[in-house]
């Protein structure tokens, strides 16, 4: 049972901080799963939260310790695997509520068509009146 949930044997004794950083992976674990269970916004927070539980867990100082001598090994799997969301978390969106009036602005297309036409008369007029002033 010891291989299965990753702790240790019951002849091996944990230490004080051991027990306090086990603790705190255990209420974040839990606190993963309640926000999980409640959905809304809190529930995106549920994986990560799950995710940093056994992360808290790998932080234990006698597996630091062990992990230091080399005699555990370093590349484990998590303790327990995140807790999933119990639903998608999509759901239908409200739209956008648009600020000011109407559409948002004039079709982008016609405003470059508009200004490359006023560009084209402009020059065609700065031409015009250079011929009317010759420099001879």
């Amino acid at each position: 049972m010891a291989d299965v949930d990753r702790r240790g044997a019951s002849d091996e004794e944990m230490t004080t901080a051991d027990q306090k950083i086990e603790r705190l992976a255990d209420k974040l674990q839990q606190f993963a799963e309640r926000t999980a269970a409640e959905g809304g916004p809190k529930a995106k927070l549920a994986e990560p939260l799950a995710e940093d539980a056994a992360f808290v867990r790998k932080l234990k100082p006698s597996l630091i310790k062990a992990r230091a001598k080399g005699e555990a090994p370093t590349n484990r799997q998590p303790d327990r695997a995140p807790a999933a969301p119990p639903a998608p978390q999509l759901g239908s969106r409200p739209k956008p509520k648009r600020t000011g009036g109407g559409g948002g602005g004039p079709n982008p297309w016609l405003v470059a068509g508009v200004c490359f036409a006023a560009g084209i008369v402009l020059a065609k007029w700065i031409d015009w009146r250079g011929h009317a002033h010759p420099r001879d």
